[in-house]
């Protein structure tokens, strides 16, 4: 970890290339089954195709000045269905439909048979990221609850042993992770506010199952979904599930905040955890000045010891063009050292 306080972070993702990706199929939605014409490159050059893309997005955290890196998620086509649906146990060429409470229809994987990871998923992700940087380097996964809330049980026939068995399979995953050289592991768990009820009911359980054995800093990461898919004015200034991650077992918790206008009172009840704080707005197409982004972190530090907080943009930047994006970095580095300056 970075000796500093305040050292900056991202949350995980970043610009993927127009000439890696779909960039405008990308903005539709965010799937949960496999997606593979978002992929411009074909298959056989694309492994090569996203190793430079993760080479760029690196590089420019490393510019914009970043202290704790990670691969900016290029791989992916989403947070958590490249994982999801490489587990045995899923079929993935049929998948299930789930109709939200606004009558968005998604396809989801379907749990048919034990889960099971039948080799590792994000391995080779932390090693090419481990060789690119000296930095503190984060790698993220989807977090059990949410991977449960994310697809259709037709084997286990109980929503908490779902999430368990997710747990079982992120925490070996992990585990291997953390033995490549990982820094921090973050899960990402944005679906805790969507379903608060069976939230309180085992998802602490089961983040704890997926963190068991695990001694290196870790992470949930917990937002109200991507600005570029729901806009700030539909979202609360409160979580309906956050305090509850007081008793996890992971040592940092990191929310979105800049976007929403976060009523950040709330902070005074994680006295024991790291808050990884976003103060970056990334439902603005401007690049913030310094001083908005410093006022942001002042305000975080009325709550939150400077020894205690980390700060980030907002989660999905990886919707963003790549100029903004960086700029919005480099303006939260500036903001940063600003307010180290300040209180040293």
């Amino acid at each position: 970890m970075p000796k500093h306080l305040l050292p900056t972070s991202v949350v995980g993702s970043y610009p993927q290339p127009g000439w890696l990706i779909d960039r405008a199929l990308l903005s539709k939605s965010v799937p949960r089954i496999r997606m593979q014409g978002l992929w411009r490159v074909p298959k056989p050059q694309l492994e090569e195709a996203q190793d430079d893309a993760t080479t760029v997005a690196i590089r420019d955290m490393e510019r914009a000045g970043i202290d704790i890196v990670t691969d900016g998620e290029i791989r992916r086509e989403s947070y958590s269905n490249r994982f999801a649906t490489a587990l045995d146990g899923i079929d993935t060429d049929n998948p299930a439909v789930i109709v939200s409470r606004s009558g968005l229809k998604t396809p989801v994987p379907r749990v048919v048979a034990p889960l099971r990871r039948h080799h590792p998923i994000e391995l080779r992700d932390l090693e090419f990221l481990r060789g690119q940087t000296d930095r503190t380097a984060k790698i993220t996964l989807p977090g059990p609850f949410t991977l449960s809330q994310q697809a259709k049980d037709e084997f286990y026939g109980d929503e908490e042993a779902l999430a368990m068995a997710f747990a079982e399979v992120v925490n070996a995953e992990a585990r291997d992770l953390q033995r490549a050289g990982a820094d921090i592991i973050q899960l990402d768990e944005p679906w805790v506010r969507n379903n608060p009820d069976a939230a309180r009911r085992y998802a602490v359980k089961a983040i704890d199952r997926a963190l068991d054995r695990i001694t290196i800093p870790t992470v949930v990461h917990v937002c109200f979904g991507y600005a570029a898919i729901v806009p700030g004015s539909t979202k609360p200034t409160g979580y309906p599930f956050l305090i509850e991650l007081a008793d996890s077992q992971a040592q940092q918790i990191s929310i979105e905040a800049a976007q929403p206008r976060l009523d950040l009172g709330v902070l005074r009840d994680f006295a024991s955890k790291t808050i990884v704080l976003g103060v970056l707005d990334l439902g603005d197409p401007e690049i913030e000045p310094v001083a908005v982004i410093a006022e942001r972190i002042r305000s975080g530090l009325r709550y939150v010891a400077p020894g205690r907080l980390v700060l980030a943009p907002d989660c999905g930047m990886k919707y963003l063009a790549r100029t903004t994006a960086f700029g919005k970095l480099r303006a939260m580095c500036a903001a940063a050292a600003r307010v180290r300056d300040e209180i040293s």
